[in-house]
């Protein structure tokens, strides 16, 4: 995995996914690439990728509505099909963000594919719009900004959401002088769009996909905009497809889903042979944890190197989510953990090339504030933040807190799309139960709003990306079926 690769899965602003009301005829219709718009294809650059790998660029209206819109570049790669004899189509390896790339995921995740669905497909990857290859687009953010504990809107101490109004001005402010016209026209919709017009440039009649957290709601507005166009669609990692909330429902989703994983955490981390481990008991890890924090929150450590440049109680509580998005991510927040305890911090985690983090950071405030209408009221947020951190404290208030939307100067350019259960039989949906990101409780709204159009299986495992990563073995034997045979479960089903 490139360092790109690691930073932008890390820092996109939520990472989790979700929906758009249909579109004009006119403008679903238009998405048809034509003959100057296909593919030119060659080897591609950098290091760690299969040599089979090929890169090429498409380009796709920055304003779909608008005919005569400057084109703007979409960086696209694949890997042929290994046996093109058994070769069904092509694969879309969609990623998660917003701010996620799959451009070398073809190299990587991908060849973890069997041998039968490596044969059956051209893999095929693409930086988003916005997303350096593709077209780039900064806010010329303050470096302070760029810190997680920052982008994730944590409160203050003491619960106060003054300081993140304040953030989401200044940030929203950056991105109005700096984004320039790309930034109005980041949307999940317009990705989908440009999926559209990356599967007419393939020659594909029909295209499959495998579309993982915040990518699950963008193979979902694709297959609600382009039904007739979509042939196996993997969705792993399920949000809330809300079409009222879209990314608010998606962040908010983070207080069920660290009370869904923190007990896997606890018993993981007072096991007698870890020694890593931080507690006795599994029950005495949650009030470890809370009272660590709120002693953070009053007297931070100097973290020398760090972004901010101190362990504080929001550091702390970042850690934690993001260490629960894996158990290979547990000795991260134990050690860190231990360290404070003791009155010391670890080395400072090694910053990503800041140009990365402007661009990801851009990306996802971009998409998840063009895609819905936030509020833009300071006691809506007091008022949610207080219930959450009553009822959530490990979260404390965080996912219903405002983020830059909350003061972005761009109303959305059209409606989210509502998921239907309209259009082909053709989905499997994969959820593991235990999720920090996307948990289960979101996912099963994703696939009743499918209905017919859709089949979830529930996997008893811990972790976020369920097939091929933190899912188990039935789980990955079911998605692999489908996607080379196309045979699913006749109905929902659980993997044990």
């Amino acid at each position: 995995m490139t360092q790109r690769t690691r930073t932008i899965r890390n820092v996109a602003i939520v990472g989790v996914s979700t929906a758009l009301l249909a579109v004009t005829a006119p403008l679903t219709a238009s998405v048809a690439a034509s003959p100057s718009e296909g593919l030119a294809w060659t080897a591609c650059q950098g290091s760690g990728i299969n040599p089979r790998q090929q890169c090429a660029t498409l380009r796709v209206p920055m304003d779909y509505a608008d005919p005569g819109s400057p084109r703007i570049d979409i960086a696209v790669s694949r890997i042929p099909s290994e046996n093109p004899e058994a070769r069904r189509g092509a694969l879309l390896l969609i990623p998660g963000g917003p701010g996620g790339s799959s451009l070398n995921d073809p190299s990587g995740k991908g060849q973890k594919l069997p041998q039968d669905v490596l044969d059956a497909y051209d893999l095929v990857g693409f930086a988003p719009r916005g997303l350096a290859p593709s077209t780039p687009v900064d806010c010329g953010l303050d470096h302070d900004d760029l810190a997680t504990s920052k982008l994730r809107p944590w409160p203050a101490a003491d619960g106060s959401v003054d300081g993140n109004m304040a953030t989401a001005r200044r940030m929203a402010d950056a991105c109005a002088a700096n984004g320039g016209e790309l930034i109005r026209h980041l949307s999940t919709a317009n990705e989908a769009r440009d999926i559209d017009r990356l599967r007419a440039a393939l020659g594909e009649r029909k295209l499959s996909a495998w579309g993982v957290s915040y990518g699950t709601y963008v193979g979902a507005v694709y297959a609600q905009l382009f039904p007739h166009r979509t042939d196996r669609i993997v969705l792993d990692s399920n949000d809330n497809p809300d079409p009222t909330r879209v990314a608010r429902a998606w962040l908010a989703g983070h207080e069920q889903g660290v009370e869904d994983t923190f007990p896997d955490f606890a018993a993981w981390a007072s096991k007698p042979d870890n020694p890593d481990r931080v507690a006795s008991r599994a029950a005495d890890v949650r009030p470890l944890f809370l009272r660590l924090a709120a002693r953070l929150d009053r007297e931070p450590l100097p973290w020398p190197g760090a972004n901010p440049e101190e362990l504080n109680g929001n550091v702390l509580r970042q850690t934690m989510l993001d260490s629960l998005y894996s158990p290979s991510r547990y000795p991260t927040l134990a050690k860190l953990m231990r360290a404070a305890q003791q009155g010391t911090v670890p080395p400072a985690p090694a910053a990503p090339p800041e140009t990365v983090l402007q661009n990801v950071a851009a990306v996802g405030a971009g998409t998840l504030c063009n895609d819905v209408a936030w509020p833009t009221s300071k006691a809506v947020y007091e008022k949610d933040v207080a219930e959450s951190r009553a009822k959530y404290p490990l979260t404390a208030g965080m996912p219903r807190n405002a983020m830059p939307c909350a003061a972005w100067p761009y109303p959305p350019r059209e409606a989210p799309v509502r998921i239907t259960g309209r259009g082909p039989s053709n989905v499997l949906l994969v959820q593991n139960e235990r999720d920090v990101a996307t948990p289960l409780s979101g996912a099963r709204k994703l696939r009743e709003a499918f209905g017919r159009r859709a089949v979830m299986v529930t996997v008893n495992s811990t972790g976020h990306d369920a097939y091929l990563a933190n899912g188990n073995a039935c789980g990955d034997r079911t998605v692999s079926r489908f996607l080379a045979t196309g045979q699913r479960p006749g109905a929902d089903t659980y993997c044990a």
